[in-house]
């Protein structure tokens, strides 16, 4: 009985405590946001080109790179001037298109939540999407010459608002992604990868693992477009509630390293049990909030076992001076400087 009441206790604080980056707000449920992005039904009947346009929802990135391959130039650009909303976040289409597609898109869009990702000179929008609370992707470094490419992945209370706030910048996909970048050498590229319905606040969203579910269908599509598009399989850096999608997500992603910091758990009860190929390393740091959530998975609450714990199995990553649960990006650390080379493949 007295365990039985633990466990009670254990799922009601994982309810109320466990949560993203920053929302500390009673939490909102959330839908997630799913399907092909908006226009599709358009850029489905469009015949301009006299052939049939790749399906975004039904077909896989690497038929839709094939597609790209063999357009001509002027193809190109007339499809992303068509459609700009389906090409910008078409994975598998050319880089340098979803950045002309994006740019056009946000252009186009009246919603003052977007002026800034539209104002930016030389931003690199890798997707865009205004529906719902609106998901972005935004590249840091020159993508199609990298030789070493990142992803970053954030926790809650993210989304196409949030994504570069100036408050609590290193709890921001763009602050993450921009201060790992600026720690990498020449040949390098970061994505910070807000493509996902995160949660909101505290709530059941972040102690669920619904959203997440969705979120590892999506961070899988992405990273397979970016090996569509020839590029080198990244390092996933996952941050929060952002490390329960990676979990879900490891089986299938293309990925060399998964890399999770103020984690909650990873829906695994130890490493062999992600089923992936990929190197996977957890940080935490002393200070982290995080350490006080429950690391129990019971009737749908929770996220499981610590990934620092040593019975995981995941490789340790020295946070000792980062502070807080949004610190391990912040300029002069050891996680930061951990990170940056786990990002070159040259860490231990």
């Amino acid at each position: 009985m007295r365990r039985y009441a633990r466990t009670l206790v254990a799922v009601a604080l994982a309810t109320t405590v466990v949560t993203g980056t920053a929302g500390w707000a009673s939490g909102n449920s959330q839908s997630p946001l799913t399907g092909p992005p908006p226009g599709t039904a358009s850029w489905r009947t469009d015949q301009v080109l006299g052939q049939r346009l790749p399906d975004p929802e039904r077909d896989t990135p690497a038929q839709v790179a094939r597609f790209f391959a063999g357009l001509s130039e002027e193809e190109r650009e007339t499809l992303a001037v068509r459609h700009p909303l389906v090409v910008g976040n078409l994975d598998g289409a050319p880089v340098a298109l979803r950045y002309r597609a994006n740019a056009l898109a946000l252009r186009e869009s009246d919603d003052p939540r977007y002026a800034g990702l539209a104002a930016g000179p030389g931003r690199q929008i890798l997707a865009f999407d205004p529906r719902g609370r609106g998901q972005v992707a935004e590249v840091f470094g020159d993508l199609e010459t990298a030789d070493r490419v990142s992803v970053v992945v954030p926790g809650s209370d993210i989304d196409a608002g949030t994504f570069d706030r100036t408050d609590d910048v290193y709890g921001t996909p763009a602050g993450m992604a921009r201060s790992l970048y600026a720690g990498t050498g020449p040949g390098s590229a970061v994505i910070a990868w807000a493509g996902y319905t995160t949660p909101v606040g505290l709530g059941l969203d972040a102690a669920t693992g619904s959203l997440a579910e969705a979120g590892a269908d999506r961070l899988t599509r992405f990273t397979d477009g970016l090996t569509a598009a020839g590029l080198p399989e990244p390092v996933v850096f996952c941050h929060s509630y952002g490390s329960v999608v990676c979990g879900l997500a490891a089986s299938r992603l293309h990925a060399t390293d998964l890399v999770v910091l103020g984690s909650p758990g990873m829906r695994a009860k130890n490493v062999a049990a992600l089923h992936t190929g990929a190197r996977v390393w957890a940080a935490k740091d002393p200070t982290d909030w995080i350490d006080h959530v429950p690391n129990i998975e019971f009737a749908g609450l929770g996220h499981g076992p610590d990934p620092t714990s040593d019975g995981f199995g995941a490789r340790r990553v020295p946070a000792g001076d980062a502070r807080g649960h949004t610190g391990y990006f912040a300029p002069g650390t050891e996680s930061l400087t951990a990170f940056a080379e786990i990002a070159e493949g040259t860490y231990g």
